[in-house]
């Protein structure tokens, strides 16, 4: 990465950790374990220790677990290593990268993180169009690199996101309807399994691995090291943002269901609808074009919502990594970019759905109903336009299954104090619950613990394929969660 683009202060995860190995006593009620057996390797976090608390931390502040250790892992012996550790030990293990899961599944009380975030380096083969990136590298790492040899990879647009997580789930951004979701570019995968054999995943090898790894979602089939990507050539894009008055909000959604999804693939529409108490509803995008075009792409938008007139309205064409920066809210200038090594902790409720066909004014309703009945101003439902590249791909041609989907909906809350978490999770809840008629199925990278049917909503019908994958790769269940595939 070219030196002094971004500028990061000092992660905590750091802090009183111990570059040693560790045998670690036993437990009240552990079987002795034999003194050849594997040790913790890489930089350790015991209880106790000064950085204890910042390495077990998760993104989601409502999740606080405490982990018997917490193994930064620096290379993929050290994955080997620890999943032995834990195996031998009959320790729970959890897989952890960005510490992003929605549900804080990256964390477990009394077993073993084993976290990848160490594993951050970017190389890039400019002639063959590939990237190989490890597993611990966040979004803003990877574009930042891409960018000084002139390409990029499509992905989200939160900067603090791990790589590994995202792709494993799919990774859906503001490049998908041009350029396929993350994991459709994804071409190899290094893992290491259950049994702790490093094992690597493409076309020609271990297929139906790098098949899983296509959306089939993160901590189940083994622990990746790194990941080969095709990249694309980027240069500058152009970029809108329009914003209407709330009241407006059933005519301005008429018009963004039917323009889109059926865009031009080039561009990608977020419908952002916040509570009422927020004032007004905006669409945001992105272009791989000039703006002109852009301009008049989306004058069907503008068109279809006569009568309803914006309150504001903006077009700019940048450079695309000075993009990322304003999606991902570091703002437009990447020379003055202060990125923390992960998002600063908030408490918040998400979860997901996908919508297959247009809806009707009763829809439409329902979801005005609940933002005007939202608890605080920072509810909101978020949608993002499909179609394009994302549905070319045949359902069961990856594990993500969701490719005739017309949009996703993301049901939002956030909240400062804690007296407001439990009406902040049941307005998520109930919205979820009132739209049910209107969609189908989930994204497994918003997981939920609150969805009903969670394997078929996530994996629709590539689940049955993703447990006999599971079978063959991690009979016994080493990688086990409360949303783990189970082997068939």
């Amino acid at each position: 990465m070219h030196a002094g683009r971004i500028s990061r202060r000092p992660a905590g995860s750091a802090r009183g950790c111990r570059a040693a190995q560790f045998g670690l006593r036993l437990r009240a009620g552990e079987a002795p374990v034999m003194s050849s057996a594997p040790r913790l390797t890489g930089r350790v976090v015991l209880p106790g220790d000064p950085g204890y608390d910042d390495a077990r931390e998760v993104q989601n502040a409502r999740f606080s677990r405490s982990p018997r250790a917490i193994v930064f892992c620096q290379d993929a012996q050290d994955v080997v290593n620890a999943i032995k550790w834990a195996t031998a030990r009959g320790a729970e293990i959890r897989a952890r990268s960005g510490r992003h899961s929605y549900e804080g599944f990256s964390v477990v009380d009394d077993g073993l993180v084993i976290d990848v975030s160490d594993l951050r380096s970017v190389r890039v083969d400019r002639e063959r169009g590939i990237a190989v990136i490890g597993a611990g590298a966040d979004l803003i790492t990877v574009y930042d690199a891409l960018w000084q040899v002139g390409v990029t990879l499509p992905a989200g647009s939160c900067p603090t996101v791990g790589v590994a997580g995202l792709t494993l789930g799919g990774g859906f951004g503001l490049l998908s309807r041009a350029l396929g979701l993350t994991c459709d570019n994804l071409l190899a995968v290094e893992m290491v399994t259950a049994g702790g054999e490093v094992v690597r995943a493409d076309a020609e090898d271990n297929p139906e691995l790098l098949w899983a790894c296509q959306g089939g979602g993160g901590g189940n089939f083994g622990i990746v090291t790194s990941f080969t990507f095709k990249t694309h050539p980027i240069s500058d894009v152009s970029i809108f943002r329009i914003s209407w008055p709330w009241a407006d909000l059933e005519r301005v959604f008429e018009a963004w269901q039917a323009f889109a999804p059926h865009a031009d693939e080039r561009l990608t529409c977020i419908l952002k609808l916040p509570a009422a108490a927020s004032g007004e509803v905006s669409c945001v995008g992105q272009l791989l074009g000039r703006g002109e075009e852009l301009r008049r792409l989306i004058q069907p938008l503008f068109s279809s919502t006569r009568g309803a007139e914006p309150s504001s309205a903006s077009i700019e064409t940048m450079p695309y990594l000075n993009a990322v920066g304003r999606f991902g809210g570091l703002g437009g200038d990447p020379e003055r970019w202060t990125v923390h090594p992960r998002q600063e902790q908030a408490s918040y409720k998400n979860t997901s759905a996908y919508a297959y066909e247009r809806f009707g004014a009763e829809a439409i309703a329902t979801l005005a109903a609940g933002l005007s009945s939202a608890p605080t101003p920072r509810c909101l439902v978020q949608l993002d336009s499909y179609g394009g590249a994302v549905g070319r791909v045949a359902p069961d041609a990856t594990a993500f299954p969701h490719r005739r989907a017309l949009w996703s909906l993301q049901y939002q809350a956030y909240w400062t104090a804690a007296a407001e978490e439990a009406e902040c999770v049941a307005w998520v809840e109930g919205l979820r619950r009132a739209m049910l008629p209107y969609v189908r199925g989930a994204y497994i990278n918003y997981v939920d613990a609150e969805v009903e049917g969670w394997l078929a909503a996530y994996y629709g019908p590539n689940a049955a394929r993703l447990a006999a994958i599971k079978a063959r790769w991690d009979p016994r269940e080493v990688f086990r969660f409360a949303r783990s595939i189970p082997p068939a």
